[in-house]
């Protein structure tokens, strides 16, 4: 079986956030199975230079975009092979979507356009290369042109699968882009990429592609309803029967308390010594009171909204009056970037917040903390629960998504089964938030029951060789039919 996983960013070459986690783990998952994935993406050229030595494969003048190139090279750790496409005119600049102040590039539609059109080239009867996929995997609103340019160009186009990471970024551009980017005016349409007098990357994936997947069952379920389906419900319910929920894995590997070099101590659930010592060494690095008995809650997230960022901010004194204390971690709104600096700053020893992004720091929260907070709005999948339960940190999470696949609510039954692995809230606002966590504080103070509960996280599987044969079997599926 050989696929094409096309994608806009792929750790650790690039990265905004989850995307590019499950495109840097997802194709040498499937490689370690059987199957021949290789992935393509734009020639963002810090990403060329940690792929090792390039190779053009082919050159070529597209009508809309100019001159380009077809290079290849490999990831660094795993070796999946990786395509880069190269036109500096699109690529060669800094931030992958934005510039600097937070604006989306205004040409991004014929940036991802291009990606789109050489994953279909690739993909297609025509391509140059000596590999010519089985099955087309593209990812998000970035690469959803491609299942439409496969439609228009062939009677029998190769199948496409498209994976939806999160619904709410939908590439709406205006309709003049059309012509630009090469599709046929019968596209726009409702049947096709027209979105309410816009055309849209992601639904133009959502209509064309053989086969849509989602990054968790529950969510899957959720995006065909109003409430959560950001205007796409009603496509998406049409389509149900070709829309299958796969859970994201995280990298073992690189998370793991028994090895990860960021901490001071490794720890595992035979010997949670270390997590011990890596709770009184981040209270030191973040300046908070030293205390072995202060419950300490993390939090390692962006700053929005959807993550629920508003909900702990309402809560913190109620939060405050258990006794516990908060390490945060993150960047986005400037709102409540500068509220938790103000919190911090009212609250000093209590209350540590790191505006921006660390990767070692983040080990270290979910490592040191003892409960992780995670109240989205709304979660595709998430990976920092899944994180936390690995590190030994019994997330507190909001009932949706994939934290609802993920985490197992800490009742007496469960706790005596041992499936418990966190605190759940069905509902989303403060109150419920403080409640969960008061029970996480009463349950923390009975040590023998508290190391139950880390231990049946820690115990989790959530590595990718699941998933991965989840995947292969819808390849094998569209490809058969």
């Amino acid at each position: 079986m050989k696929v094409l996983f096309a994608t806009s960013e792929a750790h650790p070459l690039a990265k905004t956030g989850g995307l590019a986690d499950v495109s840097g783990a997802l194709p040498a998952a499937l490689r370690e199975i059987g199957v021949d994935a290789r992935v393509l993406m734009p020639g963002y050229p810090a990403a060329m230079a940690k792929a090792g030595k390039l190779l053009e494969i082919f050159r070529i003048k597209l009508p809309e975009h100019g001159e380009t190139a077809l290079l290849v090279g490999a990831f660094p750790d795993s070796g999946v092979p990786v395509y880069f496409i190269e036109h500096a005119g699109y690529y060669a600049r800094e931030g992958l979507y934005q510039d600097n102040s937070g604006h989306d590039w205004p040409d991004n539609a014929m940036r991802f356009g291009l990606l789109s059109q050489f994953a279909a080239l690739l993909a297609g009867p025509k391509t140059p290369l000596d590999f010519r996929p089985d099955v087309l995997h593209c990812n998000d609103w970035q690469t959803g042109l491609a299942p439409a340019y496969l439609h228009f160009e062939s009677a029998a186009p190769t199948p496409t699968v498209f994976t939806v990471h999160n619904l709410s970024y939908q590439g709406i551009f205006p309709p003049e882009e059309l012509k630009q980017l090469g599709l046929p005016q019968e596209s726009f349409a409702i049947d096709g990429i027209e979105y309410y007098g816009n055309l849209s990357f992601l639904k133009a994936g959502l209509f064309y592609a053989s086969h849509l997947t989602t990054v968790s069952p529950t969510y899957a379920s959720e995006i065909q309803t109003e409430t959560f389906g950001a205007g796409m419900h009603g496509l998406l319910a049409a389509r149900s029967q070709d829309l299958t929920g796969i859970l994201n894995g995280i990298d073992m590997r690189e998370w793991n308390p028994a090895t990860d070099p960021h901490l001071v101590a490794p720890y595992s659930a035979g010997n949670l010594a270390g997590k011990a010592a890596g709770k009184l060494a981040l209270q030191t690095e973040l300046g908070l009171q030293v205390d072995p008995g202060t419950p300490l809650l993390g939090m390692v997230s962006r700053l929005t909204t959807q993550k629920g960022s508003d909900v702990v901010i309402e809560a913190v004194p109620q939060l405050l009056r258990l006794g516990v204390q908060l390490a945060v971690l993150g960047g986005g709104e400037a709102g409540l970037e500068i509220a938790w600096r103000r919190l911090a700053d009212a609250h000093p020893g209590r209350i540590a917040a790191v505006i921006g992004y660390n990767e070692g720091l983040a080990h270290r929260i979910e490592a040191g903390a003892d409960v992780f907070l995670m109240p989205s709005r709304f979660e595709p999948c998430g990976l920092n629960q899944m994180y936390s339960q690995r590190y030994g940190t019994p997330p507190v999470v909001h009932k949706v998504g994939g934290l609802a696949d993920t985490v197992t609510q800490a009742t007496l039954g469960n706790l005596a089964n041992g499936m418990a692995t966190g605190f759940v809230l069905d509902r989303l606002d403060s109150e419920s938030l403080v409640s969960a966590v008061n029970r996480a504080v009463i349950l923390y103070r009975h040590k023998l029951a508290w190391q139950k509960l880390m231990r049946n996280g820690m115990a989790r599987d959530f590595g990718w060789t699941k998933s991965a044969h989840q995947y292969l079997g819808v390849y094998k599926k569209i490809s058969q039919t």
